[in-house]
């Protein structure tokens, strides 16, 4: 093997603190005008927090929900709401045992320039109000937006 051409490793791609916590900031508001208050997760792409956030009167299971959902959109680059699909399937089922997977809406992966820099989790609202807000905060700082 000719170790003079092997690559050994590849860039890690972040989402920055900053741009974490603008995140949080733009999903509390867009769950404002939506109309409810929310948990809101960060996650690097590796799954580990990077910003959260729990409004006041939000329960404390939304807290590890939404940082559940950011963890696993952040493991397959996929939205939350897909799993559903992908669980009805049986070769797939069996993940649904995973104690971290989250079959809900509101986990989006966090994706600039093509790469997955992390993942998002917002709970506290219906599914369709979480990923509402996750889409409008994702296209309020310029995240590119998956096509489901």
């Amino acid at each position: 093997m000719n170790t003079d051409t092997l690559e050994k490793s590849s860039p890690a791609s972040s989402i920055t603190q900053a741009a974490a916590g603008a995140l949080v900031a733009a999903v509390h508001v867009a769950a404002a005008r939506i109309g409810f208050t929310a948990a809101v997760a960060v996650t690097d792409p590796g799954g580990h927090l990077k910003a959260f956030d729990r409004a006041d009167g939000v329960p404390f299971l939304a807290a590890e929900v939404a940082v559940d959902k950011a963890w696993t959109a952040a493991s397959f680059h996929t939205p939350t709401h897909v799993w559903n699909d992908y669980l009805a399937e049986p070769r797939v089922a069996p993940l649904a045992g995973h104690p971290r997977l989250m079959a809900v809406g509101g986990g989006y992966p966090i994706t600039d320039n093509g790469r997955c820099v992390g993942g998002l989790g917002i709970s506290g609202g219906t599914y369709e109000q979480d990923q509402q807000a996750a889409v409008e905060a994702l296209a309020a700082l310029g995240f590119e937006l998956p096509a489901r």
